[in-house]
């Protein structure tokens, strides 16, 4: 009896929505870092080769980190290119997370080393973007190109907040990169802000003392 397959199937599409087939190069956008209290925002942008295999590819959101960093060497290594853009908090508190969000996208796209024919956002266009592109609410478990850039950024964020980690390690930055935890706000309302905070943020500017 021949062994029983499994049933069960990745939630990625080989080739991405049957429209991207007139595309030759298509590029997938994603940033991670929002929602923190502290840290850059970080997006990519990549380009994968045609009939890439990336077994068990899935939004970062959803990998284990052993999984999500064998995934992002895979991606380095198999990737036809790959552009990282990086906005620091103050840049975040000037601008706004939204807007910084789309800027991050807009410097991924610039450091990519080949042009794509069409770019796929998670979420929503980007303003000011490529003419062709395509934003898809939960594009990061719908698309291979945008899983893979969802990978290059969280991977390279959480790195920058490890080493954050080191400069200011009252904070714990390691452990919660930055995001609203109990130990992160808790340290908050014993040391105030530090530099890598974002000031505008209502659960960061109600704290005091400044350590600027």
């Amino acid at each position: 009896m021949p062994p029983r397959r499994s049933s069960r199937r990745s939630p990625l599409f080989r080739n991405d929505q049957p429209f991207l087939r007139q595309y030759v190069c298509i590029a997938g956008v994603d940033e991670a870092g929002r929602g923190p209290l502290a840290g850059p925002v970080v997006a990519a942008a990549v380009i994968l080769p045609d009939k890439c295999e990336l077994p068990g590819l899935n939004d970062s959101k959803k990998l284990s980190v052993s999984r999500r960093n064998t995934l992002y060497r895979l991606i380095q290594r198999r990737a036809r290119a790959i552009g990282v853009g990086i906005i620091e908090a103050g840049e975040i508190d000037r601008i706004n997370i939204r807007q910084a969000s789309f800027a991050a996208m807009r410097q991924a796209l610039q450091q990519l080393k080949i042009t794509p024919a069409h770019v796929l956002v998670d979420g929503f266009s980007i303003p000011g973007g490529p003419a062709s592109q395509t934003g898809i609410i939960g594009g990061d478990q719908k698309s291979a190109h945008i899983a893979a850039a969802s990978i290059i950024a969280k991977v390279t964020r959480d790195a920058m907040m490890i080493a954050f980690d080191r400069e200011f390690p009252q904070y714990g930055f390691s452990r919660h990169k930055g995001y609203g935890t109990a130990e992160h706000l808790d340290a908050l309302e014993r040391l105030g802000p530090c530099p890598i905070h974002r000031f505008t943020f209502s659960r960061v500017n109600k704290k005091s003392p400044s350590l600027l």
